[in-house]
């Protein structure tokens, strides 16, 4: 977005607040009741596709809080989140207009009606994952900035086309992961990239299993505030269930999570917070593993739900570093010739416990710690590449990707991360752009 578009498009925004509230197009702060927030021409406009349990517990709320922000549009294909998210932003608003009230917020079902707003600078995509890629590739066309919610990708070559869409369209692009800014996550990257744990030798990564069964389930009416030809989109076309999707009038954890058509279950969900984590402290988050093995089970031939339960994946990197990733619990774990660091989500630990409280100079390598919303919101303004870039998030997907193909063919393969295919198998180099719809039948409970 160059500095005129920019400019044009706030101004339309500040226009269209304007005429929603009633009021003057040059708003002055004091208008909203708070001195600090910027008026709306200096806002970013931001729209947000998917208002379900992420979307609302968590993202919209971060975007409320920003003074710099204004949520004009959203969508949803179910009306019932997508009303109370409405409610709740025309709320939020309100008690900031002098009138008390504000109708500034346009929703719809249809997301490329939002995407033809020219008053949104840029897009919060949180959908169940087969949409996250169309929706972001429309999305950039249209000229909007994209955060994204992880895991990014469905397929490799999917993410392939969204990191190259992303360069060539110009568009600012951040992955929606909070895990660059938890801090003890932080403090390794900088103590591994500057060197305090000697050559990195050895990296494991751990999540947590899926161990909930889920019986067949039968067809039922799908309700009447949700479009489901509309959620369904890319996927295979199947019959409504409740645990296919979410349950009803609720913010629940969803039924389409653990389901392949939909999602590749934990092996990307977490895969995505935690080996983003280590990719990042040792500095291949742009490149991919030479080799790769894995094991893993899926659930027995009745269940419903049908993602891996349990997995271990052995990987080895040109440098050779030796990887593994497994189902146990949420961490990560840099072992080097000099010391070893720990972090999780919550807390980091360091052999020696001297490494933990090791200065970092000021030549050294130093990482900006901010919020991921606050991260992609600054970088919409400035231009800037944010913390987690497309490319960068295509690849930290990429090695989970990776793991479940190789798990799906049962055998080693080699990777080549520059030309991204496999050398030694015809059968993976086929899952490249394909989703796993359905779990290897030898590999069954």
């Amino acid at each position: 977005m160059n500095a005129r578009a920019l400019h044009n498009r706030r101004h339309f925004l500040g226009a269209t607040v304007a005429a929603a509230i009633g009021v003057p197009a040059v708003i002055p702060a004091s208008a909203w009741g708070a001195a600090w927030r910027p008026a709306p021409s200096q806002r970013v406009a931001v729209g947000m596709i998917g208002m379900g349990r992420q979307a609302t517990l968590v993202n919209l709320r971060q975007f409320l809080a920003m003074p710099d922000v204004q949520v004009v549009a959203i969508c949803d294909v179910d009306r019932w989140r997508l009303d109370r998210a409405r409610g709740r932003i025309e709320e939020h608003y309100g008690r900031q207009a002098a009138s008390g009230v504000f109708r500034g917020c346009t929703a719809t079902i249809e997301f490329r009606d939002l995407l033809a707003r020219r008053d949104v600078d840029a897009v919060m995509i949180s959908t169940p994952d087969h949409w996250h890629v169309p929706m972001a590739l429309a999305a950039l066309e249209a000229g909007k900035d994209v955060s994204l919610e992880k895991p990014i990708t469905r397929t490799i070559a999917e993410g392939r086309r969204l990191a190259d869409a992303v360069r060539r369209t110009g568009r600012v692009f951040r992955v929606d992961s909070e895990f660059r800014t938890t801090p003890g996550v932080h403090r390794a990257a900088e103590l591994v990239r500057n060197g305090r744990m000697g050559k990195v030798l050895r990296v494991t990564v751990g999540v947590p299993g899926t161990d909930i069964p889920c019986p067949p389930q039968p067809e039922m009416p799908v309700p009447p505030e949700l479009d489901y030809e509309r959620w369904q989109g890319p996927a295979p076309r199947a019959p409504y269930t409740e645990k296919r999707v979410h349950p009803p009038k609720s913010y629940d954890r969803p039924g389409w999570m653990r389901h392949l058509y939909y999602c590749d279950g934990m092996i990307t969900n977490w895969g995505t917070h935690l080996n983003n984590g280590a990719m990042w402290c040792t500095d291949l988050e742009r490149t991919g593993p030479v080799e790769i093995e894995g094991t893993g089970t899926y659930p027995p031939a009745d269940s419903f739900w049908n993602v891996l339960v349990r997995f271990e994946v052995k990987y080895r990197f040109a440098n050779g570093i030796e990887w593994t990733y497994r189902t146990e619990q949420p961490y990560f774990k840099i072992e080097g010739t000099e010391g070893w660091v720990y972090a999780d989500f919550h807390k980091i630990e360091t052999h020696p416990a001297s490494l933990r409280d090791a200065k970092i100079g000021p030549q050294e390598i130093h990482f900006r710690r901010k919020s991921d919303k606050q991260d992609f919101i600054d970088c919409v303004k400035t231009r800037e590449e944010t913390l987690e870039p497309a490319e960068v998030g295509h690849r930290v997907t990429s090695l989970c990707h990776l793991g479940h193909i190789a798990i799906q063919v049962g055998k080693r393969l080699q990777w080549d991360p520059q030309r991204e295919r496999f050398l030694n198998s015809e059968e993976a180099n086929a899952m490249l752009d394909r989703p796993i719809h359905k779990p290897c039948e030898s590999r069954r409970a």
